[in-house]
């Protein structure tokens, strides 16, 4: 070990919703333990690459509310009384009552984005932000990986190495780019994740004339929306792989799927029925609509007939069979998944609303491989199988959609899931604890031979 690494007994990778959540059970669970004395503080902390907390900052869009109940929030479903409640947070705020006077579960996204970073800022000393995470590697003693070393980078170069003996990655998506655009480096593309950043640098004066929003879900939908809204001079096309826009179901029977219990039924399934679950009800998260958007575009469209003037369109059942960057556009080639036919568009922004991909953690642990089992397979509470020759635990958090079910990716399960984790982070900890107390009672009673020549 260098002289600059700090150890920590939980290093937590990413300090989104997941590891947020994570914090808040860590610092209850261990003041509960503590007030009994039956266990050390645990020493816990967080590796951020933003400069501060935002959730989903490229989609704060206005008028956009929450598809989730507040009571969902990051500790309700685990602890109502928890001071980190989404109801704690609007008394602070001193808008309780005018929440109530709302008549409704589902605040607006720039809300909950407050209520989060509202949660964070009650743990600034222990996320590290403006560091990107650039190694985790073993840390072998005596033929068996002891502790991992983290490796990050500042934003002035400078690299920092911590160790730990538990490490949680909540790292979240990335961009998921469709094979016509992927490589590019073209600014006149952006991926929803980047959305109000990149389209705040147009005005009036040099507002795109043509935009081509990909994808047929909720973020297409939304953008789609703002852009008419915030360019009501441009055209605006939404091209999508579907055959039509398609709500989502939220219906209450449906909705149980998100219910934390669920995940323990979901995860006893075999390997096959577990898939056709998450099939069956892709329709509840995946390329689907809240109704009332839909009808708002489709109100959109058919004002468009009335008057005469169809200046924005929907193209279902496209896809981009290729593209190319020229001087005035982008000229994208779209084929009808239906009859093969070609049709030939130029645009002036293409958004890409086509969601995100979740292999950051495989990328990471790659220095691990020879650690961690085939397919990167996690027990129920969200821990990696790996070699007896690897003490240290790893926790996967908003990547075990297959084991796990739809709901793993979501706010839902945030709060039940951060209190399992908690709980065998700290039942591993104990356990290192009674071995040390072990060794140094075993190591007091030996005693040297006296005898006689």
């Amino acid at each position: 070990m260098t002289s600059s690494a700090l150890e920590y007994d939980l290093l937590g990778i990413g300090f989104g919703p997941s590891n947020l959540a994570l914090a808040i059970a860590m610092e209850e669970r261990a003041g509960a333990a503590a007030a009994a004395r039956t266990v050390r503080p645990p020493r816990y902390a967080f590796i951020e690459r933003k400069p501060d907390f935002v959730w989903h900052g490229g989609m704060l869009l206005d008028d956009t509310d929450m598809q989730i109940s507040f009571l969902k929030d990051l500790a309700t479903l685990r602890n109502p009384r928890s001071p980190y409640t989404f109801i704690n947070y609007l008394h602070s705020r001193g808008r309780l009552e005018a929440f109530i006077n709302l008549k409704t579960f589902f605040p607006s996204r720039i809300e909950f984005n407050d209520y989060l970073a509202w949660v964070a800022s009650h743990f600034g000393e222990r996320c590290h932000y403006g560091e990107e995470v650039i190694d985790v590697l073993p840390e072998p003693a005596d033929g068996v990986v002891q502790r991992l070393r983290v490796r990050s980078r500042d934003a002035d170069g400078r690299i920092h190495e911590r160790l730990t003996r538990n490490l949680v990655l909540g790292v979240g998506g990335e961009p998921q780019v469709p094979a016509a655009f992927r490589g590019w480096r073209d600014a006149r593309v952006v991926h929803s994740s980047g959305y109000l950043d990149r389209i705040a640098q147009y005005r009036d004066d040099n507002a795109p004339r043509r935009i081509a929003v990909v994808g047929g879900g909720q973020s297409a939908a939304e953008v789609f929306m703002d852009l008419v809204k915030r360019f009501p001079a441009s055209e605006v096309a939404m091209v999508m792989r579907g055959g039509a826009l398609k709500p989502s179901d939220d219906s209450p029977f449906v909705n149980e799927i998100f219910s934390p219990g669920f995940t323990d039924f979901i995860y006893r399934q075999p390997g096959e029925r577990r898939q056709q679950m998450l099939q069956e009800y892709r329709n509840t998260n995946y390329s689907v609509v809240d109704l009332d958007l839909i009808e708002r575009i489709y109100q959109l469209l058919y004002q468009q007939k009335v008057v005469g003037n169809p200046q924005h369109q929907l193209l279902p059942g496209k896809d981009i069979e290729a593209a190319a960057p020229q001087p005035d556009g982008i000229a994208c080639v779209l084929r009808d998944r239906a009859n093969g036919a070609v049709q030939r568009q130029q645009f002036d922004l293409v958004v890409l609303a086509t969601g995100y991909r979740r292999q950051a953690h495989q990328r990471m642990l790659a220095p691990l491989a020879s650690l961690i089992g085939e397919g990167f397979r996690v027990d129920r509470h969200y821990r990696l199988q790996t070699s007896t020759r690897c003490l240290p635990q790893i926790f996967l958090q908003g990547c075990c959609e297959d084991s796990h079910g739809l709901s793993d990716t979501l706010l839902s399960v945030l709060a039940v899931r951060s209190h399992e984790i908690a709980e065998a982070v700290l039942e591993n900890e104990m356990q290192a604890d009674r071995d040390a107390v072990r060794v140094a009672r075993d190591a007091a009673d030996v005693r040297p031979l006296v005898g006689t020549a």
